[in-house]
């Protein structure tokens, strides 16, 4: 299974190009709409990861529980491995962010996303997605991980978690930890000094 995690996350790296200058375009979408990545890209790279702890922060948008829920769900979407995980860049804090500067129907169909899941979870377990185990939490979104699912009971969940999956790729790779311990970003390295000429023996006169 981690290896199928890992590679799925370097194909998301193939896909955005290796560099933060295709991080930073990338469409960062939510249910009913689209945002601007260029707008919130700053957001990503220095607001999420300077902020205070877990424990301290607070979203702006999200009740605790949906908070709670969006970090389960995004945690599953890039999972840590040799290096962190969408929780530790805290994905959800760029979420909370850009939902509260959405329009009104964008915030609603989010919420009813999440409102979703969790009905799925109380039918299929019991109890809502966060109090589920691991395991538990992938089995049922595994079905919903598929665009071409054609259930209709799943259309819902379907469309919610892709619109989800592009939010928290964009969360993640333009936060502190994904630009610099993922993609191993240096793009403000400077040079202390320049040769200038080239050394290669065959090159000099």
């Amino acid at each position: 299974m981690e290896e199928k995690i890992d590679s799925s996350r370097r194909s998301v790296l193939k896909q955005i190009g290796l560099g933060a200058g295709a991080v930073t375009a990338l469409p960062v979408i939510i249910p009913g709409g689209s945002a601007n990545a260029a707008s919130v890209a700053g957001c990503g790279a220095t607001g999420a990861d300077a902020g205070p702890p877990e424990t301290e922060w607070k979203p702006i948008f999200f009740d605790e529980h949906q908070n709670e829920t969006v970090v389960a769900l995004t945690e599953l979407i890039i999972p840590a491995t040799d290096t962190p995980g969408a929780k530790e860049a805290q994905a959800n804090r760029l979420i909370d962010l850009m939902l509260n500067e959405s329009e009104k129907d964008q915030k609603a169909s989010f919420i009813q996303g999440l409102a979703w899941i969790d009905a799925r979870s109380i039918r299929d377990h019991g109890k809502p997605f966060v109090d589920l185990t691991v395991e538990q939490q992938t089995v049922l979104l595994e079905p919903l991980a598929d665009p071409q699912n054609g259930n209709a009971e799943d259309r819902q969940g379907v469309r919610f978690f892709e619109h989800l999956k592009d939010a928290t790729i964009f969360g993640y790779y333009t936060s502190k930890v994904g630009l610099e311990q993922e993609l191993q970003y240096g793009g403000d390295d400077y040079h202390t000094e320049y040769p200038g000429a080239c050394t290669h023996p065959e090159h000099q006169t």
